[in-house]
C-alpha cells in the first residue's frame, strides 16, 4: 500500500504539470485517475489502523470489518472521482477537439509514469505471491479475504492500461493533428476505471456482507473438530470472516448418549484447541453439543458438503465403536 501510495502521489504530480502544458484531455484523465488512487491508498491505510481497535460493548467482534467498508469506499471512489470525470472530459474533448500543445512533453511523463507504475505493480505483485499459492490470479482476486492486495494489483493494472491508452491518444492527436483523438483516449480511460471500480464493488460487497472461509479452511476446521474421541461428526457448521485474519466458526457437533456434561464440556475444550491449532484465525468458535440422528440430518448443508467434498466416507463411531 505505501509503495503505491507513493508511486500514485508521485505521478499525479507529474501528470498534472503535464497537463499544464499540453492542456491534453488524456493527461488530465490520467492526472485525475492517479489523484483518485493516491485517495484510495490513504483510505486503505486508514480502514488497517482503525480495524486494529480493540473490541467494544457496541462491536463485540471487533472492527475487523472496517478494512472491507474502506475498500468499498474506494471502489465508490474510484467510479465517481476517476470514472465519471474521464467520461466527461473525453466526451467533451471529442465534441469541441483542441490541439494539443508540447506533446513530447506528454509522452515523455505517459513513459516515466509507466515505469513508476511498473515498480509499484511489481511490489503488489511480489506480496501477493505470498499468499496466493497455486490459485490463479482471476481466483485470487475472488476468493482473497485481504482487501489491499487485490485493490492495489487492480489499481496499478489499470493505471498501466489506461497510460496505453493516454499514450495512443496524445500519439495519435499529434500525428494527426486532430484532437478527437485525445478525447476519445480520456474515455477509454473513463470506461476503463468504471469496469476496475464495478469488479472492486462487487468483491468488496461480498466482503463486507460476510464471506464463509474457504473450503480448504472449512475441510481444516471438520478434520480438527473430528480428530479426536470425543466428538463423533460434525452435523452442521457454519463459518463467517469478521475479518481477514479472523473467523468465527458455530457448529453443532455430535457427542455420545453417554457422556455426562462434564466429559461434554471437557471435550468441546479439547475439540476448540484442535481446531485452533489447525486454523490459527479461527479466533471465535462456538460448539453446541447433540446427538446425531442420521434421519434428520441436513444433507444439504453448504459449510459440510463444502467441507466433506474429496473426503472418504467417516464412519460414525457412536454407531460402531470398532
Amino acid at each position: 500500500m505505501f509503495a503505491a501510495l507513493a508511486a500514485n502521489l508521485g505521478i499525479a504530480i507529474i501528470k498534472f504539470i503535464a497537463f499544464l502544458f499540453t492542456g491534453s484531455a488524456s493527461m488530465l484523465a490520467e492526472s485525475v485517475h492517479s489523484v483518485a488512487d493516491t485517495g484510495n491508498e490513504v483510505l486503505l491505510v486508514i480502514g488497517r489502523g482503525r480495524s486494529l481497535r480493540p473490541p467494544s460493548d457496541e462491536h463485540p467482534f471487533g472492527f475487523g470489518r472496517e478494512r472491507y467498508f474502506y475498500g468499498f469506499v474506494v471502489s465508490v471512489m474510484l467510479f465517481t472521482v476517476g470514472a465519471a470525470f474521464s467520461v466527461y472530459d473525453g466526451i467533451h474533448k471529442i465534441v469541441n477537439p483542441e490541439a494539443i500543445r508540447s506533446p513530447l512533453v506528454a509522452i515523455l511523463v505517459l513513459v516515466l509514469s509507466a515505469v513508476l507504475e511498473s515498480f509499484s505493480l511489481r511490489t503488489g505483485v511480489r506480496e501477493a505471491n505470498k499468499v496466493r499459492g497455486q490459485r490463479g490470479w482471476g481466483t485470487f482476486i475472488r476468493r482473497s479475504k485481504a482487501p489491499e492486495l487485490p485493490v492495489v494489483l487492480l489499481e496499478d493494472l489499470a493505471a498501466l492500461i489506461g497510460l496505453g491508452f493516454a499514450f495512443t491518444g496524445v500519439t495519435l492527436a499529434w500525428v494527426t493533428g486532430d484532437g478527437w483523438w485525445d478525447g476519445a483516449g480520456s474515455l477509454a480511460i473513463g470506461v476503463l476505471l468504471a469496469t476496475a471500480a464495478a469488479i472492486l464493488a462487487v468483491e468488496m460487497k461480498s466482503l463486507l456482507i460476510g464471506e464463509a472461509a474457504s473450503a480448504e479452511v472449512q475441510r481444516m476446521i471438520v478434520a480438527a473438530l473430528e480428530d479426536g474421541p470425543e466428538v463423533d461428526r460434525v452435523i452442521h457448521m457454519r463459518t463467517v470472516h469478521i475479518s481477514p485474519d479472523s473467523i468465527l466458526v458455530a457448529a453443532k457437533i455430535a457427542v455420545r448418549a453417554t457422556d455426562s456434561a462434564a466429559q461434554i464440556a471437557a471435550g468441546i475444550d479439547a475439540a476448540e484447541k484442535r481446531v485452533r491449532a489447525a486454523v490459527p484465525i479461527a479466533r471465535t468458535i462456538y460448539l453446541e453439543p447433540d446427538i446425531y440422528h442420521p434421519s434428520r440430518a441436513n444433507q444439504t448443508d453448504p459449510s459440510i458438503r463444502s467441507a466433506r467434498r474429496g473426503q472418504p466416507q467417516r464412519r460414525n463411531r457412536a454407531a460402531d465403536p470398532q
